[in-house]
């Protein structure tokens, strides 16, 4: 199982995100405590629904903008203590494994061919991280809206860079 107060924070992320149908580049947002957020930002009462005492808020970074390369740009990325934990929510098209030999090398011929693939799979994941080490992912596919997968370890990867934010000095 994973942590409760994460895995609602991304659920949260992801209903928000989902309001804005499909097609959206990667968004990041950062975890915070909503007590600690509410004492810092009085006037937010009443518009962020409180919960339990160690519920997570989800403050989205407007001017994060990935570019061409999404691990390189959290390589980059530091946060103040007073952030807890962070989440990215993205869009990603999959092929089954059975089509990976087909895929060309070419970069740009791989994207094309996998784009207009009929067998590929269209899903958003919103995953994230906690600075105690604590991840977890959701996953929605484009083909079946109705259900939300969910694990620790859905996109390892991601989880992994999300983390490697917390492991670095602010400059």
């Amino acid at each position: 199982m994973g942590e409760p107060r994460l895995i609602a924070a991304l659920a949260d992320i992801e209903r928000h995100v989902a309001q804005l149908d499909w097609d959206q580049p990667a968004r990041l947002f950062a975890l915070v405590r909503t007590a600690q957020l509410l004492e810092l930002e009085p006037q937010l009462r009443g518009r962020i629904t409180e919960t339990s005492d160690d519920a997570l808020t989800a403050i989205e970074q407007d001017d994060f903008v990935v570019g061409d390369d999404l691990f390189g740009r959290l390589q980059r990325l530091t946060w103040p203590d007073s952030v807890e934990g962070c989440a990215l929510a993205m869009e990603r098209t999959l092929l089954p494994s059975e089509f990976e030999t087909q895929v060309p090398a070419d970069e740009a011929a791989a994207v094309d061919f996998v784009n207009s693939h009929p067998a590929r799979i269209d899903v958003r994941f919103v995953v994230g991280t906690l600075r105690d080490g604590s991840r977890h992912g959701l996953g929605r596919l484009r083909s079946n809206p109705d259900d939300l997968l969910g694990a620790e370890e859905l996109v390892p990867g991601l989880a992994d860079a999300l983390a490697d934010t917390f492991r670095r000095e602010i400059p």
